[in-house]
């Protein structure tokens, strides 16, 4: 194995010269730095009065040509605290950038057996991780249940692959439509077809932004993913009934989605699946309008532009359909999609404000966890924050101090206040924002818990 190690003399001698129980005794604070077989960096950093528990933490989505570090704690402020209580934290960068959960997982693993190796066995052990990294982390949580006694998932992309993409394509398709827009949506040559896809859709929905109507048009495409109308930290909250407040502020999310996730990272995903995975057959998108938390604002905007709302919906419906590639789908079944059997406790924690992994995802594993079985091992928990992965440390930190209760006392504790207060506990003066709340339902789940899902 490669290794380029960054290690204090005296660290390396206690690691790798002394038994377990003395490297424990003997060690100061250590980081540990280096490569993986596969390529993939690791970061470790070990307390001098470690307690006895490792972190293991999978990082959020990097696409193609962004940096990729190994990181091994949400942020700076949150590791530090960790360390301070004597958590040992480790975590690697995946060997490849993209739809890489193929590398993430066996890269966790690789990580979590080198720790073992150079520290010595740990008493407990858990999963954690951010955006795409809770999808990591509920892979390892589900199919490596024997190495972790427990995990958390933070804004987890934690509806699985074939949802995820299902429902990019939703809003992209609806824009598409109603814009006039001539664009392919799957199935792309390469990235720079994506790319120019991408600008061109882009560019027709800056234009529509400002017209009343188009307005409206957008509107409805933020509805069909659930795109809520406070969702940057740097936004302005709207009232309730501020509709055009609502729009103005769901505008960037959308137009971001088509720059992003819809053309670009969704190319370098289906050059991993092997096609498109994802489809929207058999769609009613009036109904999945009349079940999303934004009509009452979609039909306001559409009375407000004097455009008909009715028309656009039926031309979405009679609109030519985007089918699956069945490898592709089962490509994604077998490696991002979620059984929801849980074996050790899961918590999940994720803001309400949330545009890119909107918080309806919760509610799409906590379908499969109870079709599965697995409900009394699963909490979920919210934030009332615009943004994704919007915590505070504290939040974070209070978070992981419950699962560990539930580890100790084999019972939950994860009422808004008792997560508020060991959140203000971790991070005195910081925020504490958990409130009672119960997202609503994910437009299109897809589980491996319920067989009827694998019909696309």
């Amino acid at each position: 194995m490669r290794t380029s190690v960054a290690l204090t003399a005296v660290a390396l001698c206690a690691a790798t010269a002394l038994p377990a129980q003395a490297a424990a005794d003997a060690r100061p604070q250590s980081r540990l730095e280096g490569q993986l077989p596969s390529g993939a960096s690791y970061l470790m950093d070990v307390p001098a009065d470690w307690n006895g528990t490792v972190l293991l933490y999978s990082h959020g989505y990097r696409a193609v040509g962004w940096p990729n570090p190994a990181e091994n704690a949400p942020d700076s402020a949150t590791r530090d605290k960790l360390l301070d209580q004597g958590y040992a934290l480790i975590g690697s960068s995946y060997a490849s950038t993209g739809w890489a959960v193929t590398d993430a997982v066996p890269d966790q693993l690789a990580t979590l057996d080198l720790f073992t190796e150079r520290f010595g066995a740990a008493r407990r052990t858990l999963a954690w991780g951010t955006s795409y990294g809770g999808l990591v982390t509920t892979v390892l949580a589900e199919r490596h249940a024997d190495r972790f006694d427990g995990s958390l998932s933070m804004c987890g992309l934690v509806q699985g692959g074939v949802a995820n993409w299902n429902s990019t394509l939703d809003p992209v398709f609806a824009l598409r439509t109603l814009l006039g827009t001539d664009v392919p949506l799957t199935g792309f040559a390469d990235q720079a077809e994506a790319q120019s896809a991408a600008r061109t859709l882009a560019d027709d929905v800056t234009a529509a932004q400002r017209t009343p109507e188009g307005r409206a048009r957008i509107a409805l495409a933020a509805a069909l993913h659930n795109i809520p109308g406070h969702n940057d930290p740097a936004q302005n909250k709207p009232a309730p009934t501020d509709w055009a407040a609502q729009q103005a502020n769901q505008y960037p999310a959308v137009l971001g989605l088509v720059q992003l996730p819809a053309f670009g990272w969704r190319q370098e995903a289906e050059s991993r699946a092997g096609g498109n995975p994802s489809w929207n057959t058999g769609v009613d998108y009036t109904a999945m309008l009349h079940r999303s938390p934004l009509y009452k604002e979609v039909t306001e905007l559409y009375k407000e532009a004097g455009a008909s709302l009715r028309a656009d919906l039926k031309a979405l419906n009679r609109a030519p359909r985007i089918s699956a590639d069945p490898a592709a789908v089962r490509w994604m079944r077998a490696t991002g999609v979620f059984n929801g059997r849980l074996t050790k406790p899961q918590l999940n924690i994720h803001t309400t404000g949330d545009a890119l992994i909107p918080v309806q995802a919760e509610s799409a594993y906590r379908r499969a966890a109870g079709a599965a079985g697995s409900g009394a091992l699963l909490r979920q928990a919210y934030v009332d924050a615009p943004g994704h992965c919007t915590f505070g440390p504290g939040e974070m930190t209070g978070a992981l101090h419950a699962l560990e209760d539930r580890l100790d006392t084999g019972r939950w504790n994860t009422s808004p206040a008792a997560l508020n207060s060991r959140a203000e506990q971790a991070d005195p003066g910081g925020e504490a924002r958990y409130v009672p709340y119960r997202p609503t339902s994910y437009p299109r789940p897809h589980d491996l818990a319920h067989p009827g899902d694998a019909r696309p």
